[in-house]
């Protein structure tokens, strides 16, 4: 049995932006539809690029530092504290994978902390550390079935309850990450995504959007463009991520998994002679591929069986 290509998988059905939106217009099209990112594409749908979160945050940094040499005072911000919502799904380390990955799913989140008895943080377990769940069952028998042998146990990603706005920003534009745990003292007590920052940009973005600050090349690490009006630096065009993986639809669902492994990203349009035909997301390879899994008896816990997932991964 040959693996499902691309073309099988692909989400044909997606939100695109232009390069001329302006960008607190696409952010608020993100917050809306709850995406991490969308593909950019011109009128002949033509692909040129994708708009994410993590292009927001390189935004943030840019006004930021904008304003600092302008001498513009930036709006007050939203500390963690303040940015973290009230309640966070988290896993417990013995969860089983196939459950923590239908969990993932059924909630609707790319990732989640993992904690202890006494909420202690150990590590997040996420759409990325699933990825590894797939290749290890794909080639060999996994040596474990526990949450706890897939989680990404970084705590340089953790942060306090007084960070910043504009540090969540830094501290997302340096590292592939797209929550942040909020940490007292070994102690659990919320999160930051991206989204979060998203959701709360508007009073920061709205300072380019009316003129009060003016980006330029030499405030930002994209290039800037102007229109005909003479605004510069706040539209899509400007900000959106040109190298960003791309795919065609014949290739097969394990190259896939392998590349969502081996980048960060969370999404892989889809390019036939350079036009735009599809996406697929790590999560639409979760959605195909949980149902193969079949989880264990309470008397045969110690193993995972997932013969069926073998099977769709031979060539």
């Amino acid at each position: 049995m040959k693996p499902p290509l691309a073309k099988d998988i692909m989400v044909t059905k997606l939100l695109t932006v232009s390069p001329g939106m302006r960008v607190l217009e696409a952010i608020r099209l993100l917050v809306k539809n709850s995406f991490s990112g969308a593909p950019v594409v011109d009128e002949q749908s033509n692909y040129l690029g994708v708009f994410s979160e993590k292009c927001c945050m390189r935004l943030f940094g840019a006004i930021s530092e904008a304003a600092k040499q302008q001498q513009v005072a930036l709006p007050t911000l939203p500390d963690a504290r303040q940015l973290m919502p009230p309640r966070v799904v988290t896993l417990n380390p013995s969860t089983d994978v196939v459950k923590a990955i239908g969990d993932l799913l059924d909630h609707h989140i790319s990732g989640t902390p993992v904690v202890d008895s006494d909420n202690r943080f150990l590590g997040v377990f996420s759409e990325k550390t699933s990825m590894s769940v797939l290749i290890q069952a794909a080639y060999e028998q996994l040596p474990s079935t526990e949450v706890a042998a897939f989680m990404n146990t970084d705590f340089g990603r953790t942060i306090l309850e007084d960070m910043s706005f504009l540090d969540c920003a830094r501290l997302f534009r340096e590292t592939p990450y797209r929550r942040l745990p909020v940490l007292r003292g070994a102690k659990l007590v919320g999160q930051v995504s991206r989204r979060d920052l998203l959701r709360n940009s508007t009073a920061l973005v709205s300072l380019v959007q009316d003129r009060a600050v003016r980006l330029s090349a030499a405030t930002s690490d994209v290039a800037q463009s102007e229109d005909a009006c003479g605004e510069s630096g706040d539209r899509v065009q400007d900000f959106l991520d040109t190298d960003a993986r791309t795919i065609g639809e014949e290739i097969d669902l394990l190259a896939i998994v392998q590349i969502f492994l081996n980048t960060p990203y969370r999404r892989l349009p889809v390019l036939r002679d350079g036009k735009l035909i599809g996406q697929i997301s790590r999560r639409d390879v979760l959605l195909t591929t949980h149902h193969m899994m079949a989880v264990p008896s309470q008397r045969e816990s110690s193993l995972l069986y997932l013969s069926a997932l073998n099977t769709s991964f031979q060539h």
